[in-house]
């Protein structure tokens, strides 16, 4: 699934959460100088901009099936080599990287088991494969209290709980199907705050993703009514939005 949004619609949405994630994500897994580091699914770069950090931007390659993001991630890192594609058909030699990683993507592969496959394929032998998703499933992600919100007003929507990896222990399935044998799970969390209602509000109305498709699908009348439900669920002031990723690491054996 690709992402028809800009970059700083994303980054307003959900970039609030994945850069936090991001460094989590890199500390969990070792990122360290000298590694070649794959971004599989970059969005607009905030898992991009951690590895750039740690190794430097020559040594990170970046890929997503969104021209506005690969177009603002070649933009703001002109040195990372960013191309446009999917998981599931990545464009590098068997062996390629040293890391390769996919922050709050599995969600949204056409195929899943087929990204992740090609994942294993072009890490080195030695080398870490590593992918989050949020846990959309136990309303611990950072959109459950919107989640709670549509379900209370309309109870037939869609709900994200049955994204890909969003259930407790899909994703280690997702990667044993994969053929990668004995991964290991944990759970990454993050504490963002929010200074308002209206600051956390305001991204759902910009069309990114799921939530936002939903939003944007809801007639002026329909839309104030989730708004206003939000309301009566958070606190007008300042407020802490806790989250929490599935995460799963997998070393190919050497």
């Amino acid at each position: 699934m690709s992402f028809n949004v800009s970059a700083d619609a994303y980054a307003n949405f959900m970039g609030r959460y994945s850069s936090p994630l991001a460094t989590k994500f890199a500390d969990l897994v070792g990122v360290e100088p000298g590694q070649r580091v794959l971004d599989v699914g970059c969005g607009p770069g905030a898992l991009t901009e951690e590895l750039v950090r740690r190794v430097g931007a020559d040594d990170v390659t970046a890929i997503d099936p969104s021209e506005s993001f690969v177009e603002a991630v070649a933009q703001e890192f002109p040195d990372v080599m960013v191309s446009l594609g999917g998981a599931e058909q990545l464009p590098y030699p068997d062996a390629s990287f040293d890391v390769v990683l996919s922050q709050l993507v599995v969600h949204f592969m056409t195929d899943p088991v087929a990204g992740l496959t090609e994942m294993a394929r072009v890490t080195s032998p030695g080398g870490t494969v590593g992918a989050n998703v949020w846990d959309h499933s136990g309303m611990l992600g950072p959109l459950s209290m919107f989640s709670r919100a549509v379900r209370e007003t309309d109870p037939n929507a869609a709900d994200e709980a049955n994204l890909a990896g969003a259930k407790e222990g899909q994703l280690v399935a997702f990667f044993e199907a994969a053929g990668m044998t004995n991964p290991s799970a944990s759970v990454l969390s993050v504490s963002v705050v929010h200074p308002s209602f209206e600051q956390w509000w305001h991204p759902f109305t910009l069309g990114v993703g799921p939530s936002g498709a939903y939003v944007a699908g809801l007639d002026p009348a329909a839309g104030e009514r989730l708004r206003a439900h939000c309301e009566t669920l958070l606190p007008s002031g300042p407020f802490t939005v806790d989250a929490a990723a599935w995460t799963v690491l997998w070393r190919k054996p050497s």
